[in-house]
């Protein structure tokens, strides 16, 4: 082993263990591997550059627009509202058919914005059933996973693989090669899940359901504590709230929020209390001499309101303004009137020092404040409304537009009249042209960190090959089951995959084990393909963790899960992916 190999299999580890860490983001992650390549000279910027005329981004950027488009146009909010009107009842007939459409929808399109728009709908459903819905997100996540293997489109995976395919100098994927072999996996999925969601998937409440109050109404009022008050000099212990449902929220002076100090807090005059509280507790005070409910404007403070308030969770979105920002430079309460009661983060709900917390995508936050300002900061900041279905401006008049694109770009990639990469920007020109999305919407949609994430992985890929690093993974997989037959082969390439894929992105695993299923095909006298499609299923199967997949990231919050109920659930559903590709990729794809 040469030293540049070594450096590049050190810094392979180190990637690995930053994308499982996630002490960065795994884009940076990503692109710092391809820079410590430049900076020691393995790769040149010339070399490094080139990631950038690769096919696969710029398809998978344009693909981002057209499905953005056919969600503005309403097409997925009309089979929302279908599953909607007909999933009332039976619980196994509203999971049989949620299934179908995320399916339906995720072989045409991005699957994360069908688990995003199914995911309120099936929240209320399952309120309607009387269960939780615990009992459906795993499902929705999974089902979208099952649709992306059906077509090219289906998932950014196979549109990667078909470029890392193209530059081995092999054919392109066409757009339904895989459609024979994923539609198995879809229909032994959907029956899986019907079992699963009877015997294997838990109830988990919701965070709404663990930490708000329930019985009457409650107002968020704000109190103003006159110069003359008695209360001046006095500790909020000593104010007259009798209610066991009064909560004090915060306390503001000037504009400085002193909801950390409120335990040894003293009053001071101009002090405006937050209170939440029942219609009783708010006429009392009011018949009380010592707090203002008068418009005192004239000496510099607001007038006091009182409002009623609603509770809600709202997701952290994929293209949300918030992520990366800490809730106490975002001051919610100032411009929405809202407070972040908690956060739910992967199994556990956080209460407490949650303002220095910096959101990541699919965080869950449990909101409080008046319908107005909560629906403003949902639309304007990026966040989905987990509590009811969203209602959206949409231009149903342009939905024939958008199907028509979508069906336009898939039927000329599928008869070779032009490469998918071509029609896929001449698809994202029309829709944006046509205003079916309008040209902001549009490029807001593309999720760049997935891009920048395969960038930095191609650079590092690169790496790979110019030091012989790929040559000897793959000359040591030959010695250990060279000599094995092509399926065993097949099956290693496949459980390699999957296994990594739980902890890892799965754009980042089709960079890593693409090039060298191709090589180790190659190099067996074997036909590629079938080992190309074990690395495109299996990249995709993320089903055993939240980590390795974005929608399975998005359902662990939204739906309270802990780790374990991926692992029951997705175990079992990974070792019946394995057999089924291993018998069935061969039938369609020859050795």
């Amino acid at each position: 082993m040469t030293f540049d190999q070594f450096l590049v299999f050190l810094l392979l580890g180190l990637v690995i263990l930053g994308f499982v860490k996630e002490i960065y983001p795994p884009e940076l992650t990503a692109l710092a591997a391809s820079a410590v390549l430049l900076a020691v000279g393995i790769l040149d910027t010339r070399e490094f550059l080139g990631v950038f005329s690769n096919s696969a981004p710029i398809t998978i950027a344009m693909m981002f627009i057209i499905s953005a488009a056919l969600e503005r146009t309403g097409v997925l909010q009309i089979l929302g509202d279908v599953l909607h009107r007909h999933s009332r009842g039976s619980y196994l007939r509203a999971v049989f058919i949620m299934m179908l459409f995320a399916i339906t929808a995720s072989a045409f399109m991005n699957n994360t914005p069908v688990v995003v728009l199914l995911a309120p709908v099936m929240i209320a459903v399952a309120a309607s059933l009387g269960t939780t819905p615990s009992k459906f997100l795993i499902p929705l996540s999974y089902a979208a996973i099952f649709g992306g293997t059906i077509t090219l489109i289906g998932t950014s995976t196979n549109i990667l693989m078909s470029g890392i395919a193209t530059k081995a100098g092999l054919e392109p994927i066409g757009m339904f090669e895989m459609s024979g072999p994923g539609l198995i996996f879809a229909v032994a999925g959907l029956v899986y899940m019907l079992f699963a969601v009877r015997y294997l998937l838990p109830e988990r409440q919701s965070m709404a359901g663990l930490l708000s109050q329930g019985g009457s109404r409650r107002f968020m009022a704000r109190l103003l504590i006159p110069s003359g008050s008695r209360y001046v000099g006095k500790t909020l212990a000593d104010l007259p709230f009798t209610g066991a449902g009064t909560r004090i929220l915060d306390v503001l002076r000037g504009e400085l929020s002193l909801r950390h100090r409120l335990d040894d807090l003293t009053l001071m005059g101009g002090d405006r209390i937050v209170v939440k509280t029942g219609t009783g507790e708010i006429l009392a005070l009011k018949e009380n001499g010592q707090i203002e409910f008068r418009d005192v404007a004239d000496q510099g403070f607001e007038p006091v309101a009182a409002d009623q308030t609603l509770m809600l969770e709202a997701s952290v979105g994929p293209n949300s303004h918030l992520i990366g920002r800490s809730l106490s430079a975002l001051n919610l309460r100032r411009t929405y009137g809202v407070y972040v009661m908690a956060v739910h983060r992967q199994d556990r709900n956080i209460s407490d020092e949650i303002d220095h917390l910096r959101l990541q995508f699919a965080d869950t936050l449990l909101l409080e404040g008046p319908a107005e300002g909560l629906q403003r900061l949902a639309e304007d900041e990026g966040l989905i409304n987990l509590s009811a279905p969203q209602e959206r401006a949409i231009r149903r008049h342009k939905a024939p537009i958008a199907i028509a694109t979508i069906a336009g770009v898939m039927l000329l990639a599928a008869f070779g009249v032009m490469p998918i990469e071509g029609l896929a920007v001449i698809g994202a020109v029309i829709v944006m042209m046509t205003r079916c999305i309008d040209p902001v919407d549009a490029f807001e949609s593309v999720d760049w960190r997935i891009l920048f994430l395969i960038y930095g992985m191609l650079g590092f890929g690169i790496g790979l090959e110019k030091t012989g690093s790929v040559q000897l993974i793959v000359d040591s997989v030959m010695t250990l089951i060279g000599h094995a037959p092509p399926i065993v082969i097949l099956a290693v390439v496949y459980c390699l995959t999957s296994a990594l894929t739980e902890v890892v992105s799965n754009n980042a695993v089709a960079v890593l084990v693409g090039p060298i299923a191709i090589a180790l095909a190659q190099q067996l006298g074997l036909d590629p393909r079938p080992f190309i499609m074990a690395v495109m299923f299996a990249a995709s199967a993320s089903f055993a963790t939240p980590i390795g997949y974005q929608t399975n990231t998005f359902v662990y919050s939204a739906g309270g899960y802990r780790f374990r109920d991926f692992l029951v659930v997705g175990v079992p559903l990974n070792v019946l992916f394995a057999i089924i590709s291993v018998l069935v990729i061969p039938i369609f794809f020859p050795f």
